[in-house]
């Protein structure tokens, strides 16, 4: 099964609207350095593709790769549905997007999904307009369809909520955030996609050991890089996110695992954004990437 890499930016991509940071400036003066928000199409049989996360860049990184266009029919299109690795707006803004659907499958957690239908009344939205389809993830590896050799399960990693679910009466547990595991049945082959990572805990170590990919949170380079950007009062850490460099950073435990590591979500100060930035060299020499947009991984 074939995995495209749709984007690789945090919230607000690269270039961020109102932000002129050296980063943002630097993408603005050379587009190779933009980013879309982090966001991959996971082929679960030939003609049909799943999105992991629905970004408010989806229209464009649909239109970028051809094998998302529809046809030959005029409303005929690969795209099955949605599978959510959190309730945060840059994942599910997107879903919006898909409105013109007959159907919109949405595979998400039962915290993600109490967090869309109770926060922010995504089917009071959209259901005017287009059928929802619930579909339950969790850590059991579960086909997606009769027809798909793909399976996928749900690595609990956060209880972190989003903003605008901070009220809602719900339990607090590793739901709220997931990394998600998919595996090929036929190859054996498997990829884990961690955007948002708390935490390194051992269920997390288990599962990045057993993959053949694992692309991370790479949001920020530092832990301090919140703050001494100047657009952060909190560290990466108390944001949800582990830093890249440092004694509690994941760099020195991806470069430990034997399988194809990578980087995503970067934020738009981490100086990753910059291709000259020294920092590159250091990740090199660990053996570990920077994922970029429209990159494809096969299992």
């Amino acid at each position: 099964m074939r995995v495209r890499v749709l984007g690789t930016a945090a919230g607000g991509g690269v270039p961020q609207w109102n932000c002129a940071c050296p980063g943002c400036s630097g993408a603005r003066a050379h587009p190779g350095w933009r980013r879309r928000h982090a966001s991959l199409a996971v082929q679960a049989a030939e003609g049909r593709w799943y999105l992991v996360n629905a970004t408010p860049d989806l229209g464009d990184q649909v239109e970028d790769h051809p094998e998302l266009h529809p046809g030959p029919e005029p409303r005929r299109t690969p795209l099955a549905g949605v599978i959510l690795t959190d309730a945060e707006l840059d994942h599910t803004l997107g879903i919006a997007r898909l409105r013109e659907a007959d159907g919109i499958e949405i595979v998400a957690t039962a915290p993600v999904r109490h967090a869309l239908l109770t926060g922010l009344h995504l089917g009071e939205v959209l259901t005017p307009y287009a059928r929802l389809d619930w579909r339950p993830l969790g850590p059991e590896d579960r086909p997606l369809g009769e027809d798909s050799p793909l399976a996928i399960g749900a690595v609990p990693v956060s209880a972190k909520r989003p903003r605008y679910a901070a009220g809602l009466d719900a339990p607090d547990d590793g739901g709220w955030v997931v990394a998600l595991r998919l595996t090929d049945r036929t190859t054996g082959r498997s990829l884990l996609y961690a955007p948002a990572l708390a935490a390194w805990s051992d269920t997390f170590q288990r599962a990045a050991e057993s993959a053949d990919h694992v692309i991370v949170d790479g949001t920020f380079w530092s832990d301090d890089e919140p703050l001494s950007s100047g657009f952060g009062s909190r560290t990466a850490t108390a944001m949800g996110h582990l830093p890249i460099d440092g004694p509690d950073g994941t760099a020195r435990r991806l470069a430990a695992l034997e399988g194809r590591t990578l980087y995503t979500h970067l934020n738009n100060t981490n100086p990753l954004n910059d291709p000259a930035a020294p920092h590159h060299t250091e990740l090199r020499k660990l053996g570990v990437e920077v994922a970029a947009d429209g990159m494809v991984i096969d299992l």
